[in-house]
């Protein structure tokens, strides 16, 4: 049992690093090599599927690179092949913390890319909510396919004609929910927007109550108009479906 155990644990080594690692003795080269490349491709494909953009970004070569450093170097927290590019993002935020090199985008264009599964594939269960409710003296209930997203990097823009070097001075703001398809729908929003979903992803307080603390902390009139203003957006964002309605009364 301890020879198989360090067999085992000397082939482990070879597939994922074989330039750093020697590869076990008893064992046929050219099986060796079909287990190589078989392991390494499906990573590899799967990856190319998550982030479409980032392969072509950075070119055949750089991308493939990357994703030999994170075969060899990351350990993952989950074998569900779902999780593997949750995965690769926490690998290249470890990256971005030791100066490794790659563009300083490169973590939020994987987040970016990455959301759009995780909101196609979202299964949890809706709230109770009343699809006719009040929105404005009623508590709002948001879908739970629902993103409200900040980037510093203009992340919707980047792609292999644009690679910035330098981060704008207002960040990007996208909503990213799940449509009646289900396929997600990505749309840029303003800050008043951002902060608006934020508050209303926090539950517990009326439309109304929510948009007075809006007027408040943006330094603007809460009046009639505002609120208004801010009660046809809350029924826009209801008949796209980021609302769900509101939470029932009993």
């Amino acid at each position: 049992m301890p020879d198989f155990l360090e067999l085992q644990s000397a082939f482990a080594a070879y597939l994922r690093d074989p330039e750093a690692n020697p590869a076990p003795t008893g064992i046929e080269p050219r099986r060796l090599a079909v287990y190589r490349d078989l392991f390494f491709n499906n990573i590899s494909g799967l990856l190319a599927n998550n982030f479409p953009v980032i392969r072509r970004t950075l070119g055949d070569a750089d991308w493939t690179a990357l994703v030999r450093r994170f075969y060899a170097e990351h350990r993952s927290r989950t074998p569900l092949f779902p999780e593997i590019a949750r995965e690769f993002i926490r690998f290249l935020e470890d990256r971005a913390g030791d100066d490794a090199g790659d563009p300083p985008w490169l973590p939020e264009l994987a987040h970016y890319e990455w959301v759009e599964l995780a909101v196609q594939i979202d299964d949890h269960p809706l709230p109770p909510h009343d699809p006719d409710g009040d929105l404005l003296d009623g508590v709002p209930v948001v879908s739970p396919c629902v993103r409200a997203l900040a980037y510093r990097w203009p992340v919707h823009t980047i792609g292999p004609g644009h690679r910035p070097t330098e981060a704008p001075a207002a960040p990007t703001l996208v909503l990213v929910r799940r449509g009646s398809d289900g396929q997600a729908k990505f749309a840029a929003i303003s800050p008043l927007v951002h902060r608006l979903l934020e508050q209303l992803l926090e539950g517990g307080r009326s439309g109304r109550e929510r948009l007075a603390a809006l007027a408040a902390e943006a330094g603007v009139p809460g009046d009639e108009g505002f609120v208004t203003e801010g009660a046809a957006m809350l029924e826009r964002m209801r008949e796209e479906g980021t609302l769900l309605g509101t939470r029932p009364a009993h």
